[in-house]
């Protein structure tokens, strides 16, 4: 272990004796090093070893720092020794003392792994810490390395000494002393770590080589007055070992003064000044605190609890429904007399729709959240079926609720394993049959209508029918030859059935695509396969946006009121004495304009059978889902209006048909329609 990375351990030791709760700062710490970790496999995972940029290996640098220094200053020592041996390659790396090699990057990841689950039992979400003790040592072994030349420069830099500049109007110049330390080389070190502190100003040290006295001795430039100075310090280190005082001529600028330059620095900066002036560099972005690569504070964001959000959306749920409570209400009012009333009424409506909006918005965050995850999951299986496969990734700025986002992750990660293991064929096959060596997976997002549509796409192999007709009947399941072909693809959802000849850590257990379809049916989705075979296959999954307050239409069915989205809404018209036409089937289809629609009557279907001498239903409101169209039978419209959706599965059990439930204006409980399956029906 570095003498640096112990000085910083013990400066984070003596913060916690010196009584500063420290505990209060975990989360954000825990937060940003989550976002840093992921900032840092993305950066790795698109890094060449054969055409490096030098901002990302920067990049990189600075994100295993930021972990490093924040882990140091709460006292995570196990964290700190991991990143620092990660931040060592990196530097080397980064000062083309290394060149980087495919090694080098996976022992990067597996840091990264290790940060991961080391954070993870921090926060009390894992039993134990990962060792990490091999791992260390593989970093170790790959920093020792030599595979770049270096050439060692004996005279010290001109840029290494210290030159004094003059102090801006409301500014002055400290010099500050931290110790004394009990061990050495450590002040560089500090120096990184405390040009992180927000507001400090222009920070540099004063040190040349050890420093006897065991202090290390800094120049600040700075507008702070000396209490916000000692508390801006004493983050890092206890408020004892912090000295202030004003900077003379004495320390580290004149012979014979404690860390003064050598003869040959002096004799460089000499030379320095006498030599002609050359353009100026362009000035170093500095090193922000939130350490992402290339990040920046940005004052305007604001982190906030999940469950604060949840809590806003319910009330906001409330208000909807106290709103179609008004609403209802005001209908048996006079408008002329009672015309305030009804204007502050639609005012309240105006209002209360634009802060659904807001909020909702609050909840809605990209697919690229999920695609993310994706790249490094395709990298390791790929490498370990010994295949070659490109991700694609199209609409990652497609946005769906944040409660949906985490629910998709796990069955779109199955449909991605899924391709790569089942779908994509060898290297060697696939030239056999005149593709690519490398296969494709394609994970695309986009809206339509009232929905979000994730497919996985790849070109690999397909699926056979034959094959899957035969597993099929082995497992006794009934599978004439007169299935169409969307009724043998969906054959993969039965539980426990796979086609898998062997069974391996990866899959050929049968327990992952009825799962799949369970958990999206579960959200109000649905599954859709498609496929030829030798070009590959394709899965969508349809999604709701939301699962919390959407647009609805209300229809009364006999003396129920069901409620469909309006987003599968297309029109409504009134049923004349040649508009519904009857087949030989038994079935029935409406002429709309030059095409003919299957025909649902409600009433029948929900229970609701008219009565002897009770008019048939006059009204039919076309609906569309997927691109499919039918006619719905109903006895009247009775409005249009936000409701709040409640799902019947938490509170009863899954009704056909119904996607879920909501509270009217009048306090009543109507079923929400799921057009899908309505649709579906013909």
């Amino acid at each position: 272990m570095s003498d640096s990375y112990q000085d910083q351990r013990d400066s984070s030791s003596r913060s916690s004796d010196a009584g500063l709760d420290l505990q209060q700062f975990h989360q954000t710490f825990f937060e940003e090093a989550a976002e840093n970790l992921q900032r840092m496999e993305q950066l790795l995972l698109a890094l060449d070893p054969t055409a490096v940029d030098d901002e990302t290996l920067n990049a990189i640098f600075r994100v295993a720092h930021s972990i490093k220094g924040g882990a140091a200053t709460f006292g995570f020592s196990e964290v700190a020794e991991l990143s620092h041996e990660m931040e060592t390659l990196l530097d080397r790396l980064r000062r083309h003392e290394l060149a980087p090699t495919p090694p080098m990057v996976d022992v990067l990841l597996r840091g990264g792994d290790a940060l991961w689950g080391q954070l993870s039992f921090r926060q009390g979400q894992s039993p134990e810490s990962p060792s990490t003790q091999a791992l260390v040592a593989d970093i170790r072994q790959l920093a020792r390395l030599s595979n770049a030349p270096t050439v060692p420069d004996p005279t010290p830099s001109v840029a290494d000494v210290p030159v004094r500049k003059p102090v801006a109007a409301g500014q002055r110049e400290l010099e500050v002393r931290i110790g004394p330390l009990q061990h050495g080389g450590g002040a560089n070190h500090l120096h990184e770590l405390f040009e992180e502190i927000p507001g400090l100003g222009e920070m540099r040290p004063l040190d040349f080589g050890e420093a006897v006295d065991g202090m290390r001795r800094f120049s600040v430039t700075t507008g702070c007055t000396d209490s916000e100075l000692l508390d801006l310090f004493s983050f890092h280190v206890d408020r004892k070992l912090v000295h202030l005082s004003v900077l003379g001529l004495g320390y580290g600028f004149h012979d014979g003064n404690p860390g003064a330059p050598s003869e040959e620095v002096q004799k460089a900066v000499a030379n320095a000044a006498l030599a002609p002036s050359l353009p100026s560099a362009a000035p170093v972005a500095p090193t922000t605190r939130s350490g992402g690569a290339g990040a920046s504070v940005d004052a305007t964001t604001l982190r906030v609890s999940v469950d604060k959000v949840d809590q806003l959306i319910n009330l906001v749920g409330e208000l909807v429904i106290t709103q179609a409570m008004l609403i209802q209400s005001s209908r048996a009012l006079d408008p002329v007399a009672h015309q305030a009333l009804l204007s502050s009424i639609s005012l309240v409506e105006r209002n209360s729709r634009d802060l659904q909006d807001a909020v909702m918005s609050i909840r809605m965050i990209p697919m690229s959240a999920v695609f993310s995850r994706f790249p490094r999951m395709l990298r390791d299986l790929s490498g370990k079926l010994g295949k070659q496969v490109e991700l694609v990734t199209i609409g990652e700025a497609t946005e769906l609720d944040k409660g949906l986002v985490e629910k998709i992750t796990d069955p779109l990660t199955h449909l991605v394993r899924n391709s790569c293991d089942h779908g994509i064929e060898l290297p060697q096959v696939r030239t056999q049959s005149g593709k690519t060596a490398h296969g494709t997976i394609t994970l695309s997002a986009w809206h339509q209508g009232g929905s979000v549509v994730i497919e996985v796409r790849d070109d690999g192999k397909g699926l056979s029918r034959e094959k899957l007709l035969s597993k099929a009947r082995e497992r006794g399941l009934p599978a004439p030859d007169s299935l169409t072909d969307t009724q043998v693809w969906n054959l993969i959802f039965e539980p426990g059935f796979s086609t898998a000849e062997v069974v391996t850590d990866v899959s050929g257990r049968g327990v992952g695509m009825d799962v799949v379809k369970k958990n999206i049916t579960g959200l109000g989705g649905r599954v859709e396969i498609d496929s030829a075979p030798g070009c590959g296959m394709s899965v969508k999954v349809r999604l709701p946006l939301t699962l919390a307050i959407m647009d609805g239409m209300s229809i009364a069915v006999r003396d129920e009121v069901y409620i469909l989205p309006m987003a599968s809404v297309v029109e409504s018209d009134l049923v004349g004495p040649d508009s519904i036409r009857s087949l030989g089937s038994g079935a029935r289809v409406a002429k709309v304009r030059e095409d003919y629609l299957p025909v649902v009557d409600l009433a029948e279907l929900l229970g609701s059978p008219a009565a002897e001498g009770q008019p048939a239903p006059g009204i039919m409101v076309i609906v569309e889902s997927e691109g499919l169209r039918a006619a719905l039978l109903v006895d009247e419209l009775v409005g249009q209006q936000q409701v709040v959706v409640k799902n019947l599965e938490t509170h009863f059990r899954r009704i056909p048909d119904v996607s879920g439930a909501t509270i009217l204006g009048n306090g009543k409980v109507a079923l929400i329609l799921d057009v899908g399956t309505l649709v579906g029906r013909r």
